[in-house]
């Protein structure tokens, strides 16, 4: 059982955090109605005790006020609570109208991260975008890891098919964008990576970390070195050259499974031969000598991997830069060894049970930008809402998704939504994005319902399977979100199959367990079922990540496809790059922090406390150069916008290099998170620009965003403030 008595009225249960994506396990104390503590399951076979401090942000979610428990309208007279009948009625109605007036693909549909963590909605979700029957499908994902999803589909044969550092059992771990103290992982599940990483250097191994920040994991890593944003493909490139110059290829061949799947293999040595590390040491800030020195470590090492995340896949070149990394890995003869890069075995197999993905089927309306998988860049959204002609998004529905915070250029995207004929929010609040909606319909809180991480579990550095049942009963008035997609569906595909009309009335009757216990039955561990994980409340240990090649391969012939052609033809790209290169521009990044994940959490008392986080990072000598003062106001203005945010001056960050964090911003008018906008803010991505790609996969380019930088005095900040508070409300004002 997930809930034990312990005293007569104080009760344990036991659950996964599904906050992020570390799994941690936790234990709370509860009398049944009431959370009385949140603190770490030590009985858990993965995280062991750990838990970072979002994991009390569950309590503060399912007691907030603002969080809303019916479905609301919006009228002239401001929200208006109404039924879930005729709420659920009138979206149908108004999805119908748009449809009908302009076309199916005229409504649109995004899907923001948290639906990744979400048991029925995750098993669900496919009966909502089915019944909506429209390809304007957008989602987080190509603002985020698009390029690991090309990048295996490509070299894999499927886009889930993303394999992860053996960090438990590494020597020595390269990390380029990365902040997993920050993340916990991301694309990498692993809780307590503080832990791990300093494990790695008890155990004689070495952390080394690239950033053009000194991060959290950069501070206890062996080396830190800096770099400037969005050249890390030049690094990338100068590592692949280094590894053939210096023969590590040719060492690692004789035992090296992964290259010989690979019939390309051969034409990687000339890949990168026009970089040397001395060609592109003056560009990325890293010295020539550091670059061979840290080829030849990495290849000496007994075992090492090569992890790129966030700071590569969001920039320019994200899609090749993620490649490079993958390749580094194969050449080296890292990919499926222990201590390398190791594939997970989830004990729910979504690559067997979902389609491999696809690149450039169709492509974007305005922007000509291709879609993956069914889903087009979200830096298309914008123009596809305010671009007049056939085919022009004239409906919208978010489901557990904030794009006006988190996705470039916000403001552009606000005006966006504000001339929709009609819109719908699947979401807790009335946040930047769900205040243009005309209804908003709320899901019960993580608290209330069943949890088993069907996505994360294929990220895991550690195979482990974990089920927790509902804490809290729902109220009889509050829906799931799988209920709501499936009402929905109902009412918007009344000509659906039998077939799958048998199979939403039975997740209707019983839940979407009985989805979840057939993908166990049919998993990779005989014996696995719902019942057998609902009598281990801890979880089960399934072991550490083992070997997998040739079988983990999807690709008919059971070899990985290098893509030579497609990747090499970006080349010309970089080459452009480094003739045109202006070291002089200011380049901004954003940053994460271990108390923040997505823009909601923001409104947990405990997750904002202590000094303001949403400061304008930089450097001393940058400060210097523009006169700038620890604490004043500062105007940063990029192409598409500009705001004013208090400098934090720290030697953190590289020269010529800012940072502001995401998924602040909270100041429009409208919002109904109390707490949140009492630390408003400002929003990264009201600089970040909607045309700043990476043209080889669409994905968002939001770090090495040129801006200018001002120094505001106090009456010009003041002048400036007022004028951005009057926009905003004239934006907003029919917002709410």
């Amino acid at each position: 059982m997930a809930t034990e008595q312990t005293k007569s009225k104080e009760q344990t249960h036991f659950r996964t955090c599904n906050l992020c994506e570390a799994m941690c396990g936790i234990e709370i104390k509860h009398d049944g109605k009431k959370v009385l503590s949140i603190k770490g399951d030590k009985n858990d076979p993965f995280s062991k005790g750990y838990i970072c401090p979002k994991a009390t942000a569950l309590q503060d979610l399912h007691e907030d006020t603002d969080r809303l428990r019916h479905p609301v309208e919006r009228t002239a007279q401001g929200w208006k609570e109404i039924s879930w009948t005729e709420a659920l009625d009138k979206v149908a109605v108004g999805i119908a109208a748009v449809q009908k007036q302009y076309g199916k693909n005229a409504f649109g549909v995004y899907l923001g991260n948290p639906n990744v963590h979400n048991l029925g909605g995750m098993l669900t979700i496919k009966h909502l975008l089915g019944s909506l029957k429209t390809r304007s499908r957008f989602s987080a994902t190509s603002v985020d890891q698009l390029p690991h999803h090309i990048v295996s589909m490509h070299l894999f044969g499927h886009m889930l098919r993303i394999p992860v550092p053996d960090v438990n059992r590494t020597q020595y771990m390269l990390i380029i964008g990365g902040n997993p103290l920050a993340s916990n992982g991301s694309i990498m599940t692993a809780p307590n990576m503080r832990q791990k990483l300093k494990d790695i250097k008890s155990r004689g191994g070495k952390v080394v970390v690239i950033d053009p920040r000194r991060t959290e994991t950069a501070d206890i890593a062996s080396e830190h070195h800096f770099i400037r944003p969005a050249t890390d493909v030049l690094l990338l490139l100068a590592m692949l050259n280094e590894i053939y110059l210096q023969g590590y290829a040719d060492k690692a061949s004789i035992n090296n499974r992964a290259a010989a799947l690979a019939p390309e293999i051969e034409r990687l040595a000339d890949f990168a031969k026009d970089y040397s590390a001395e060609s592109v040491a003056a560009i990325t800030g890293i010295a020539a000598i550091d670059i061979k020195r840290l080829v030849t470590e990495f290849c000496e090492a007994k075992s090492s991997v090569c992890y790129g995340r966030m700071g590569i896949s969001v920039q320019e070149f994200g899609l090749l830069s993620q490649y490079l990394s993958m390749v580094i890995n194969i050449v080296t003869g890292r990919l499926d060894e222990v201590g390398g890069l190791m594939f997970p075995n989830a004990a729910v197999d979504v690559v067997n049970n979902s389609g491999p993905g696809y690149l450039g089927k169709r492509h974007s309306r305005v922007s000509k930008l291709p879609d993956f998988n069914g889903e087009y860049p979200v830096v298309a959204m914008s123009d596809e809402m305010l671009v007049t002609g056939k085919g022009q998004l004239k409906g919208f529905m978010t489901v557990a998704g904030n794009p006006v915070l988190s996705t470039p250029n916000g403001e552009k995207l606000d005006q966006a939504f504000e001339q929709l004929d009609f819109m719908v929010a699947i979401d807790y609040f009335v946040n930047e994005t769900s205040r243009h909606a005309n209804i908003i319909l709320p899901p019960v809180s993580p608290l209330e319902r069943d949890h088993y991480d069907v996505t994360f579990n294929n990220f895991a550095v550690h195979n482990v399977a974990k089920y927790s049942k509902a804490l809290f009963r729902k109220n009889k008035h509050a829906k799931h979100d799988w209920q709501i997609y499936l009402e929905l569906a109902k009412r918007l595909d009344k000509k659906a199959s039998l077939a799958t009309k048998a199979e939403r009335l039975l997740i209707r009757r019983i839940g979407p367990k009985f989805v979840l216990d057939q993908g166990l039955r049919r998993g990779p561990y005989a014996g696995m079922t719902l019942n057998k994980l609902k009598k281990n409340a801890h979880g089960l240990d399934l072991g550490p990540l083992k070997t997998m090649l040739p079988q983990a391969l999807k690709h008919k012939d059971k070899q990985i496809h290098l893509n030579v052609d497609f990747y090499q033809a970006d080349l010309t790209r970089v080459q452009a790059m480094m003739q045109d290169y202006d070291d002089s521009e200011i380049l901004l990044i954003g940053r994460r922090h271990v108390r923040s994940n997505n823009s909601w959490l923001h409104n947990s008392y405990r997750l904002v406390k202590g000094k303001p986080r949403c400061t304008l990072m930089l450097h001393p000598e940058t400060a210097e150069l523009y006169g700038i003062q620890d604490g004043q106001d500062v105007k940063v203005t990029s192409r598409v916008g500009s705001v004013i945010v208090a400098a934090e001056i720290t030697d953190e960050l590289m020269a010529g290099v800012v940072s502001i964090p995401h998924g602040f911003g909270h100041g429009r008018k409208g919002v109904k998170q109390k707490i949140a906008q009492a630390h408003a803010g400002i929003s990264l991505n009201d600089l970040t620009d909607d045309a700043l790609i990476d043209q080889l996969s669409g994905n968002a380019a939001v770090n090495g965003v040129p801006v200018q930088l001002e120094a505001m005095h106090a009456e010009a900040a003041e002048s400036d403030s007022w004028d951005s508070s009057s926009h905003l409300k004239a934006e907003s004002g029919s917002a709410a």
